[in-house]
């Protein structure tokens, strides 16, 4: 990738190394990453193959490409990740969020159909914020807070709340679960870390190497963080308010029978799209 190559070549050789790495979808890797080095769209990458790289974008690239070969996720290397629609910027003290975590999302609007409600939403290891915003980008007139216990990590979601304008509707502080503070949540929302101790080595190195720890490790079991939340949920909850959780493969049966011994009753458990229980959906009564 010395100049003067041309996009064209330069993807064919990103490919090229991407393959003898043994990446699938090497192709579609290397004009994302191109596109990303370059500020163009993949499509802008497609048509305009002729146009000649840079010195100083060949370098970017170069440099680019290597983090790519140790496994770093792209949207790690480019520090955004997009999520229902929103732009997320990424630090290392947040996870990267991921499609199936829509499912929560999803899980909120088809439970809470009236838009115009003043509803006070909780996010319990916010992170980045995503599942907050994400749902005070549907519900206009709410308000909520996001909890988290790495500093790192408030300081992201506070970025992406002023970048994507919901600053004046979303607080974000640092904290031990829902210790400490007051009820009267509509929802309450969670990715909690519940991967097992023990497992975390053995994850791909795309998740293992690049999210932290504090955000994948669910103690021995993978239910620790479970454990915390739910013996605040009716405190923090109102009557009648609504939790929503995500969960690891297998987690459910677990799940449900830790939220009934605190008087919880579970009204669903909802697939991600490949077929997995990926939310639990459960309600303080009334």
């Amino acid at each position: 990738m010395i100049p003067p190559d041309t996009i064209g070549s330069t993807l064919s050789k990103l490919a090229a190394s991407l393959s003898d790495a043994g990446f699938d979808e090497p192709r579609r890797r290397a004009r994302r990453l191109l596109a990303i080095a370059l500020g163009l769209t993949p499509e802008e990458v497609f048509a305009r193959t002729d146009r000649i790289v840079t010195e100083d974008e060949g370098a970017r690239i170069a440099t680019m490409l290597e983090r790519a070969l140790a496994h770093e996720p792209l949207s790690r290397i480019q520090g955004r990740r997009s999520f229902w629609g929103l732009d997320f910027v990424l630090s290392l003290d947040t996870l990267d969020p991921r499609p199936e975590t829509e499912t929560l999302v999803e899980a909120v609007i088809a439970r809470l159909s009236e838009g115009d409600g003043p509803y006070r939403f909780l996010d319990l290891g916010t992170g980045t914020g995503c599942l907050l915003l994400a749902l005070l980008s549907e519900y206009p007139h709410a308000t909520g807070i996001g909890v988290d216990g790495a500093e790192g990590a408030v300081a992201t979601a506070r970025c992406n709340a002023e970048r994507l304008g919901f600053a004046d509707r979303a607080s974000f502080q640092i904290g031990d679960w829902g210790r400490g503070l007051e009820g009267g949540f509509d929802v309450v929302v969670s990715n909690p870390p519940y991967i097992e101790s023990a497992e975390i080595p053995r994850l791909p190195p795309e998740v293992r190497d690049f999210d932290p720890v504090l955000a994948l490790d669910g103690g021995v079991d993978g239910l620790g963080a479970y454990r915390r939340i739910a013996g605040d949920l009716p405190r923090l909850l109102a009557p009648g308010g609504m939790f929503v959780c995500e969960i690891g493969a297998g987690q459910e049966t677990a799940v449900i029978g830790i939220l009934a011994q605190h008087g919880l009753m579970v009204e669903a458990v909802i697939p991600d799209l490949a077929g997995i229980a990926r939310c639990i959906v459960a309600r303080l009564p009334r």
